[in-house]
């Protein structure tokens, strides 16, 4: 029966204070739209991240059959091996790794530039091993290991040269970095911001009816039971607000998305955070956010 009146009293302040509901419910659906599209957004961010982090390998190249700078001759099979043994003894920070024949270069050669091999006379490609690591974290760790594998620390006899991206392997886990700092701070301000507003607006119905407050507790009323009816209309005007951000976002996800994902490569090991995930956790700090800035602008009101 008490929580019957709560709910009683919670809906007669919300019709009778229909301009500060409607307010606080806009508050809250534009707070959980802006949310929602940042959870999308931030998600597909960070999962494009990884899979360019993905993309970063670490290249052995042995010595060529033409001399270089490093090299006087063509590196032997033993020499070859001689490095694979390095690398399948580093489980820790490689997931795989394959080799690449001469042979092999060359086709994938001929695939990517055509014109530069039609008219070779011999293969002047050298053998390679292509790893891949655990984490593009690995990548300058792996690539010193391989130079230093030799005796004494020495590079290995009829190894020419390791690559691991350089600058643009260091530019992209930077930038994959900041990705993930400003995801996790803009939501964090997000989520602090969207709380003020909806204390701020639900204050205005309160501050409206602080006498009816101060009168209840003269007369002997708890905190709780004068709580009650203002956390319900938090929450009501809350999950109002965050259902409506979800058929907004829903109404985005259908109309929208497909125009920009026709402008923007796909891949299938890039994509964004599940609707359906998303959806449940708008609703959830809806609910939340709402019963919290009742309770939190309610406080000093209690203090008679």
């Amino acid at each position: 029966m008490k929580l019957r009146s709560i709910v009683g009293e919670a809906v007669r302040s919300l019709s009778a204070t229909m301009s500060t509901t409607v307010a606080a419910t806009l508050t809250v659906l534009i707070g959980m739209f802006v949310l929602g599209v940042s959870i999308a957004l931030g998600t597909w961010m960070l999962s494009w991240s990884d899979h360019v982090k993905h993309q970063l390998l670490v290249k052995a190249y042995f010595c060529p059959v033409d001399p270089t700078p490093n090299c006087a001759r063509k590196a032997t099979p033993q020499q070859i091996a001689a490095v694979r043994s390095v690398l399948v003894k580093d489980t820790q920070r490689i997931r795989s790794f394959r080799y690449i024949s001469p042979a092999e270069a060359l086709q994938i050669m001929r695939k990517r530039e055509p014109g530069m091999t039609s008219g070779l006379s011999y293969n002047p490609l050298p053998a390679a091993y292509e790893v891949i690591p655990k984490k593009a974290e690995y990548n300058a760790q792996i690539k010193d290991e391989i130079l230093h594998a030799g005796p004494a620390g020495a590079k290995p006899a009829g190894l020419d040269r390791v690559d691991d991206g350089g600058a643009t392997s260091r530019r992209i886990l930077k930038v994959g970095s900041i990705i993930e700092v400003v995801f996790l701070v803009g939501l964090i301000i997000l989520l602090v911001a969207s709380t003020l507003l909806i204390a701020n607006t639900i204050r205005l119905s309160i501050f409206a009816r602080r006498r009816e407050i101060e009168v209840m507790k003269l007369v002997g009323a708890t905190n709780w039971f004068v709580r009650g009816p203002f956390m319900i209309e938090g929450l009501l005007c809350g999950i109002g607000g965050s259902v409506a951000a979800v058929v907004l976002l829903l109404i985005g996800k259908l109309v929208v998305l497909p125009a920009i994902l026709g402008h923007i490569k796909d891949s299938s090991d890039v994509h964004a955070m599940g609707f359906e995930l998303i959806a449940l956790l708008m609703v959830a700090a809806g609910l939340m956010l709402g019963a919290a800035g009742s309770g939190l602008t309610l406080r000093r009101f209690l203090r008679v």
